[in-house]
């Protein structure tokens, strides 16, 4: 749109790309217009993008030279990867390193990067309070993000850090929802004990990411968290007893008996609750309730989320 600053939004057709493509679009008074980058231009969310008046360009952060043209004569980048596309943390930093490279060469000037800590800063690999895993990291996809922001800093990419949470969305989508017992009870099953566990709706990390935009060059350099809730696992599950309308308890188990429930990425998010759990005030701490409002005034608490997303949540 003209006179406008361009937005290179990639993994639009994802959640959190697709949650700021989304909110830049619905400001028709802001400064700010989407440029949407997908893989696949044929594609039902693409082509949803694209009929909400958005402009969609193809690209892949696996293959650099396509990435020049979807970044040419933007003022800023949401850059994200997903590493359960693939479960490789090689492949992920090697797409944020050509994510980095590119907006470098583009010369933008504010980037996004959608990062989580590094967790050997915290367990270093000789700790054995928990394993390390493919010989290099104790938390893969955490790990793998959080090493690559050294891409952005080495290359002197002008990057805010956006540290997220657990998307209360993985109850509707990624098999994290109740499951009944033996005795036909739901209960989610997590090895949090009593530690509180941030989370936030997919759509409001998009709102968020577009908050860091609209605050300029206020938040450049510095790594920011965002959450719409601390609840606990037990609080979580309150929550879902009212939402459905049936009880649903938490039953917590150790980080080791959920290494070992044997479903991909098992390992990996196993150490992954450990380390928000052993490292609880950290955590919570980094992803403030009341900065997340700031960036996004329609931040969506716990129970607003589920009272919204009841009906999509399966009942296993």
């Amino acid at each position: 749109m003209a006179g406008k600053k361009i937005i290179v939004v990639i993994g639009a057709t994802g959640a959190q790309g697709g949650g700021l493509a989304r909110a830049i679009a619905a400001d028709s008074q802001g400064e700010f217009t989407a440029r949407a980058v997908t893989r696949k231009l044929d594609s039902d969310p693409a082509r949803a993008l694209a009929a909400a008046g958005i402009e969609v360009v193809a690209a892949d952060a696996d293959n650099p030279a396509t990435l020049d043209q979807a970044f040419a004569g933007a003022h800023g980048a949401f850059c994200v990867t997903n590493f359960w596309e693939h479960f490789s943390a090689e492949r992920e930093q090697t797409q944020a390193r050509n994510l980095a490279q590119a907006a470098q060469r583009a010369g933008v000037r504010h980037v996004v990067w959608s990062t989580l800590e590094d967790t050997r800063k915290w367990v270093p690999l000789a700790d054995t309070r928990m394993p390390t895993l493919h010989g290099k990291y104790k938390v893969p996809h955490f790990d793998s993000k959080g090493e690559a922001d050294e891409f952005f800093r080495s290359l002197g990419v002008p990057t805010t850090f956006l540290l997220t949470s657990f998307y209360w969305d993985n109850f509707i989508h990624f098999g994290l929802g109740p499951k009944r017992g033996p005795d036909g009870t739901l209960a989610i099953t997590l090895p949090l004990d009593g530690a509180k566990l941030p989370g936030i709706a997919v759509a409001d990390i998009g709102k968020c990411a577009y908050g860091v935009f609209k605050r300029g060059s206020e938040l450049i350099g510095k790594a920011v968290g965002i959450a719409g809730g601390h609840p606990t696992g037990a609080e979580m599950a309150a929550g879902l007893t009212r939402a459905l309308g049936e009880t649903v308890r938490f039953q917590n188990v150790s980080p080791e008996v959920y290494r070992g429930f044997g479903f991909p990425g098992a390992d990996d998010l196993g150490n992954m609750f450990q380390f928000k759990r052993d490292f609880n005030d950290y955590y919570c701490g980094a992803r403030d309730l009341g900065f997340s409002r700031s960036l996004n005034p329609e931040l969506q608490s716990y129970d607003t989320w589920l009272d919204r997303n009841k009906d999509r949540i399966p009942r296993g």
